[in-house]
């Protein structure tokens, strides 16, 4: 332990100076014969107590340990220089991340004869990359929301809906659509103003949502005073259940609506469709037939469930 060749007191001391750990290890008898006292300073484990490889692979966070175990050693059997990540255990319990970076020694024969590397500590680096990828994600979520009301804008629905598309077709179960559309919006915002107009369609927005309660439920703006709910797996006998839900949701709310030709309340009119994709459907055509289904909803009087186009 504790020798590595040339033994010189320079080079050892240029070694032991530096930030990384340096280390070697004899593969015949897969024990170290060489680990840098910089160990101890980072992980807590003294030199000596690394006698072998298993010493190495035990101090291996257990979510990583095989994948990292099972690439060195294939690396290494083939003669290839390679670098690994993985939280290494500290003595005091606690983890931290270290990129082990191994080159293969191979002796006349071209046999594997060892492996010397350097172990770097790069917890720094790794909590810079969360934040990044953290912050990633906010922009990401912020990319697919809108920015009034809050829930998923058209951008996230398109995706979302794309993705249940294919998954309705590929284990061939129903997918449901509902459009929703605030009766009498336009003569709502020149009543009572832009602003109230901004409070009533964030309302709308949080008493509609509130239906969609099953984890793969998608509520979103569909766009203007538009609204869209996707109900996977559904037929369209629940859907319409569903829909009828929203449109007392949007009751319960008792948001007056002096301007509406229909009533004192404000009221929404929906069209609802169901579909099991197959080959040859187009899902724009059937957003297309909802959204006819919308508008018969909205000709036939509002405040409506349209479930066939006039």
């Amino acid at each position: 332990m504790n020798t590595l060749e040339p033994d010189g007191d320079v080079y050892r001391t240029l070694l032991e100076s530096t930030r990384a750990i340096p280390w070697k290890i004899d593969w015949a008898s897969a024990t170290f014969s060489y680990i840098g006292p910089q160990i101890e300073g980072l992980l807590g484990w003294s030199p000596a107590s690394w006698a072998t490889v298993d010493d190495w692979a035990a101090r291996i966070h257990e979510e990583d340990r095989a994948r990292v175990v099972e690439f060195c050693v294939s690396q290494s059997k083939a003669g290839v220089d390679h670098e690994a990540d993985y939280r290494a255990l500290t003595a005091s319990g606690e983890y931290v991340w270290i990129r082990d970076v191994v080159h293969v020694v191979r002796d006349a024969a071209g046999e594997v004869q060892a492996l010397v590397g350097f172990m770097f500590d790069i917890g720094e680096r790794k909590r810079t990359e969360e934040q990044l990828a953290a912050m990633q994600k906010q922009l990401e979520d912020f990319s697919f929301r809108d920015g009034l009301t809050g829930v998923a804008n058209r951008r996230k629905f398109d995706a979302v809906f794309s993705e249940e598309w294919g998954a309705a077709r590929r284990h061939v179960q129903p997918l449901s659509l509902i459009l929703f559309d605030i009766d009498f919006f336009k003569q709502y915002n020149d009543h009572y103003g832009h602003v109230q107009g901004d409070d009533c369609l964030k309302q709308v927005g949080r008493a509609l949502a509130s239906i969609a309660h099953r984890p793969r439920d998608f509520f979103a703006r569909y766009g203007g005073e538009e609204f869209v709910l996707l109900l996977p797996a559904t037929d369209e006998a629940a859907a319409k259940v569903v829909a009828e839900r929203c449109r007392q949701a949007i009751f319960k709310e008792q948001i007056a609506h002096a301007a509406s030709a229909i009533g004192q309340l404000l009221t929404v009119s929906s069209g609802v469709g169901t579909i099991i994709p197959k080959a040859g459907d187009d899902a724009r055509r059937f957003v297309e037939a909802v959204d006819r289904r919308l508008y018969a909803a909205k000709q036939g009087g509002r405040n409506r469930i349209g479930t066939s186009a006039a």
